[in-house]
């Protein structure tokens, strides 16, 4: 359903399901009155919010099956391969810087304005989001939050594109007869290349207090955005992304600076402390940075603690909000918040593979 969905619109971040689900959809008072190039159908899509880790997440998800499962029939499915194909041409399309070597403009390939009384809310540019340079990177409008970006070239999701990338191209491999297939793989492993060296050579920052860092976003002109966001991908989660390991001295580097209040989007609180989001303003943590500091974490001390706030946190409903206030955890957004509750589960599942007799 899922490539089918993408296959049609691969510009939205959220559906609404298809007919045959006999499921009522929900409706969008906001998205009749976004001015989104290209349009959508407003009965398949609830959002155009464009966000690249939404591609990279379909690409996890498929890689995830094939892994689980080893059944290939998935790969030789129509609307699957339309879905991948039309995928890798859009990416490779974001690439594109904002002017052509005359200074013209090329084509954005994608628009979102909503008038709104929140910045997170629109794009700037009517709808373009700020200028860039070429970097190999690739462009978004929004976060996995929803909320838009400052700098286009958000380095957490490019980088798990970067990773899912080349998982793409290895299930694609395993269709050696299909010369579509190869052709699709070889497009998969130049774009991951072509990304991960753009964080390399545009998404370092030497920090005067903490060395090298990735940043969160920039832009190929030199802006930078040093922050982090509680939302998967993030910069927290790199190593959860595959993207790199653990001891990464980069990554050390940024987990440092991200984890303290050098990051504008950490809060301390008497009750909680961890990372927040724009999205739902200024001292609320979201319990998910604290599950993924703690799936990023080799400490069995940092991490039997880390499960330890997530249970107390709760306000006696037992399951993970999206946010909590610091100082009293029975004021938070989101009574359930699946993503989170899906999240501590397989930390749960991580930490007694990993730690056994821990919890």
């Amino acid at each position: 359903m899922q490539a089918e969905q993408i296959s049609s619109y691969p510009f939205a971040n959220a559906y609404k399901p298809p007919a045959r689900s006999r499921l009522v959809p929900g409706e969008n008072s906001w998205a009749k009155s976004d001015r989104v190039v290209p349009m959508f159908d407003f009965a398949k899509v609830f959002e155009a919010k464009f966000e690249i880790d939404s591609i990279a997440a379909f690409f996890k998800l498929s890689a995830a099956y094939w892994h689980q499962t080893g059944a290939a029939e998935m790969l030789d499915m129509s609307v699957w391969r339309m879905a991948v194909s039309n995928c890798l041409k859009l990416l490779e399309r974001l690439q594109m810087p904002t002017y052509d070597a005359d200074g013209k403009l090329n084509d954005s390939v994608i628009r979102f304005a909503r008038t709104a009384s929140s910045a997170t809310e629109t794009s700037f540019g009517d709808g373009r989001g700020n200028p860039v340079k070429y970097t190999g990177m690739v462009r978004s409008l929004f976060r996995p939050s929803d909320d838009s970006v400052i700098l286009p070239f958000l380095v957490p999701a490019n980088a798990m594109l970067a990773v899912e990338l080349v998982n793409l191209a290895d299930m694609l491999d395993t269709l050696n007869s299909s010369e579509s297939a190869n052709s699709d793989s070889r497009l998969a492993r130049r774009l991951a290349a072509e990304i991960r060296q753009g964080i390399q050579d545009h998404a370092v920052y030497n920090h005067p207090k903490y060395g090298l860092v990735y940043v969160f976003e920039t832009d190929g002109y030199g802006s930078q955005i040093l922050m982090d966001d509680a939302n998967v991908p993030s910069l927290l989660s790199l190593p959860y992304l595959g993207f790199v390991p653990a001891g990464d001295p980069i990554y050390r580097n940024t987990r440092r600076m991200v984890l303290s209040t050098d990051n504008p989007w950490f809060f301390n609180g008497s009750q909680i402390t961890g990372i927040g989001s724009p999205h739902t303003g200024f001292r609320r943590v979201w319990p998910m940075s604290i599950a993924v500091a703690a799936l990023t974490s080799d400490n069995k001390e940092e991490v039997v603690e880390a499960i330890a706030i997530l249970t107390r946190t709760t306000a006696g409903l037992g399951l993970m909000h999206e946010s909590v206030d610091v100082d009293d955890p029975t004021v938070f957004t989101r009574p359930w918040f699946a993503w989170c509750n899906g999240l501590v589960s397989e930390l749960i599942i991580n930490t007694l593979q990993r730690f056994p007799g821990a919890l």
